[in-house]
């Protein structure tokens, strides 16, 4: 059930929180039956957490989790952008540019300020893209769940224009290596733009937390 995912990776449920079937059935108009089917999925994902007594919840957050997620993600992604720049073919290429096209049409964030959810649909539909010249499922699996949990940090995230800008910057570089087929610089790329973002997040949260 995909709008579940969806509200975890948006931040519509957040971190912690209790995924009751009660509560779920209400707010998605599901049935028990459909849910004990989604539930496991998501904690198999990485999304979810389950523990006796206490039933699901939005996995949590926290500061070493995060540094320990983006080590992870910073190997597995290089790794995996490396072999799809090497293996992809044309039609690829073309994906690559026509994703990277469609993300520079929509504005980051709405008129209210919040992030745009088209804009995140295509931030992670670019990314995947990158990766799905890597002729291993298995290794594209992992790349895109270690994203996915990256994705629940947003709670993290500020409105900053010269991050955004970065960002943009990042991403067309991403492109322009990709399309030329430079494994180094497109892995050294990524993983400054992985890292960059946890960075940003780390501070974030260090501004936020209340004083002692």
């Amino acid at each position: 059930m995909r709008a579940v995912r969806d509200d975890i990776l948006n931040g519509r449920l957040t971190p912690g929180s209790q995924l009751g079937f009660a509560d779920l059935a209400a707010r998605y108009d599901a049935s028990t039956g459909v849910l004990r089917e989604v539930l496991p999925r998501l904690v198999e994902q990485g999304l979810a957490t389950t523990q006796a007594q206490l039933g699901y919840r939005v996995v949590e957050v926290s500061v070493e989790d995060l540094v320990h997620l983006t080590e992870a993600r910073v190997a597995i992604e290089t790794q995996v952008l490396g072999q799809s720049i090497r293996e992809g073919d044309l039609d690829w290429e073309s994906s690559v540019v026509a994703a990277h096209h469609r993300l520079t049409q929509l504005a980051t964030l709405d008129v209210e300020g919040e992030i745009n959810h088209e804009w995140l649909d295509a931030h992670r539909r670019f990314h995947q893209v990158l990766l799905e010249g890597c002729p291993s499922l298995r290794l594209r699996e992992v790349a895109e769940r270690l994203r996915d949990v990256s994705e629940v940090y947003r709670c993290w995230s500020v409105r900053n224009t010269e991050h955004l800008k970065r960002r943009d910057e990042e991403h067309a570089r991403l492109t322009d290596l990709a399309v030329k087929r430079d494994i180094d610089g497109a892995k050294q790329v990524l993983a400054d733009h992985i890292t960059k973002t946890t960075d940003l997040l780390l501070e974030a949260q260090l501004r936020s937390a209340p004083a002692t």
